[in-house]
């Protein structure tokens, strides 16, 4: 059978199926993405390359989305963040099977925005947008930020992707954020969990207090 036919696993569009794959073939609930927008490998990494670096020790809060039980997003200005709740009102707390390592998904806006490509912030599926460096080699597993009123500890979950992703933003992005050359970078992203909990808005200024052992 063809490979277009198939439904293809994540290791599968990572490892065997050829990039122009058509990614609308991609079965999921929620929110689609338009291939029009995605980038190839080559335009990506240009258009990376080009961007300022993010701060290392002092960022900002630039959105907040919660992603509801029936797959919708609703971004806010100002939200709740609990230790065992998350994010009021983020179906993390819904969904039984993840733990606290992955309660709040973080991505650095101006990566989000770059393989965006002109559609929604909010597609992503994060929780959280920051300008910050979100590198493993300036946030390693176990580094503490103070956002808001919150502490928030990075998880030793990989925040990479998954099918939806790859039908939202194109092959190339998946592929990119895996790439040893690229893969500590988390082009994707990275795991939060709430330390002390409390209330964050858009604009809060976003500081790293502690860096794990990790480098």
């Amino acid at each position: 059978m063809d490979v277009s036919d198939l439904d293809p696993s994540k290791r599968e569009l990572l490892e065997s199926v050829p990039v122009d794959y058509p990614t609308e073939r991609l079965r999921f609930s929620g929110p689609r993405g338009d291939a029009r927008h995605h980038l190839d490998r080559e335009t990506l990494v240009e258009r990376l390359r080009a961007l300022p670096r993010a701060p290392t020790e002092l960022g900002t809060l630039d959105h907040i989305v919660a992603r509801t039980p029936e797959h919708e997003r609703v971004s806010l200005h100002t939200a709740h963040l609990g230790v065992t709740t998350g994010l009021e009102g983020d179906r993390w707390a819904t969904e039984p099977k993840y733990g606290r390592e992955y309660q709040l998904a973080t991505t650095r806006t101006d990566f989000a925005r770059t393989i965006a490509n002109g559609q929604p912030h909010e597609l992503h599926g994060d929780n959280l947008f920051v300008s910050l460096d979100l590198s493993k080699a300036n946030l390693p597993v176990g580094s503490a930020v103070r956002m808001g009123e919150v502490l928030l500890e990075v998880t030793p979950k990989p925040h990479n992707g998954c099918k939806k992703w790859v039908q939202r933003f194109g092959l190339a992005a998946m592929r990119l954020n895996l790439d040893p050359a690229f893969a500590e970078q988390h082009l994707r992203g990275i795991y939060f969990c709430v330390v002390e909990e409390g209330t964050v808005r858009v604009g809060d200024p976003v500081r790293v207090v502690r860096r794990g052992p990790e480098p």
